[in-house]
């Protein structure tokens, strides 16, 4: 029964004192402010208003109208503000999923740079999936997918970010050190140290160690930081993407070595709906991503 627009008449009426005054500032004729309040009126029963002169009295009923339309009006202004940005894309909240820990590390490079430039979105991160990281894509509750492992499915959208290639990081006195290529077989001793994750989803595995017949023993470590601590004082060896290689390399007593002559060549996705691709902060996202490809590799 009470819509929006008495709200706003109401208010306009206290705000100008003068039935001309808060039709001029609705932009609405005299007759047309007056015919929509004397409505609500017989709908209600109630008197909102009384004239004093030339001007304006709002009633007991009045006032508290009155009340409601300060209370209310600010919240739909910006109601509607903020679904109009939804809608262009410069709002809401962007669910990211990561499949792969590494991955971290470079979201870490491009987060602060991508909420700069989007300051009403906020951020999301999942990395826990009760099936997989493309299930949850699929079943909306993640929106984008940051992965190396892409699987081609209908109604979603790979874009590739930058290549990369994974590789041996081994202490600077570790007798591979020296060498420029490394071998499945010259692996079989040593101690592999890898992501809690199941070894048919690492590339170690699949792409050089199980062709060869060759399994060294290993040990998971969650924390990036403290596996790479234990492989610079030679505790056991790991394999990183080659740009993460790379920035360890200038902090610690470590170095990296190619897997094989032809190394293991990857590439960083963005996976996402097809239906999202020109949502606007999708797109900052992805170009974000491929910026931050410079200091990647």
């Amino acid at each position: 029964m009470i819509e929006r627009s008495h709200l706003r008449i109401i208010q306009a009426l206290a705000d100008n004192g003068t039935l001309t005054a808060a039709a001029n500032a609705l932009f609405l004729t005299q007759p047309a402010l007056s015919h929509q309040m004397r409505y609500l009126e017989k709908k209600l029963e109630v008197t909102l208003w009384e004239r004093d002169g030339r001007s304006l009295r709002l009633t007991q009923a009045g006032n508290l109208l009155l009340q409601v339309a300060r209370q209310l009006l600010p919240v739909f202004e910006q109601t509607e503000k903020t679904l109009i940005a939804y809608g262009e894309g410069r709002s809401g909240i962007l669910r990211l999923g990561v499949e792969c820990h590494p991955c971290y590390e470079w979201l870490k490079k491009i987060l602060a740079d991508f909420l700069s430039a989007m300051p009403d979105m906020d951020v999301d991160i999942i990395n826990k999936f009760q099936f997989s990281g493309m299930e949850g894509l699929l079943n909306h509750h993640v929106d984008l997918l940051v992965t190396p492992d892409p699987v081609r499915l209908k109604g979603l959208h790979f874009e590739p970010l930058f290549d990369y290639e994974v590789v041996l990081l081994v202490a600077q006195s570790h007798p591979l050190a020296g060498q420029k290529t490394v071998t499945a077989e010259q692996l079989s001793d040593e101690l592999l140290m890898t992501f809690p994750v199941a070894h048919e989803r690492l590339d170690i595995f699949t792409q050089f160690l199980l062709p060869a017949a060759v399994t060294p023993k290993t040990k998971a470590i969650e924390s990036l930081d403290i596996m790479v601590q234990m492989v610079a004082l030679n505790r056991g060896i790991t394999v990183l993407p080659s740009w993460l290689a790379d920035d360890y390399s200038e902090k610690l007593p470590v170095t990296r070595v190619r897997l094989g002559k032809r190394g293991i060549n990857k590439t960083l996705y963005a996976a996402m709906r097809e239906t999202d691709q020109s949502i606007k902060y999708m797109q900052e996202f992805i170009d974000l991503g491929k910026a931050n490809a410079m200091t990647a590799h």
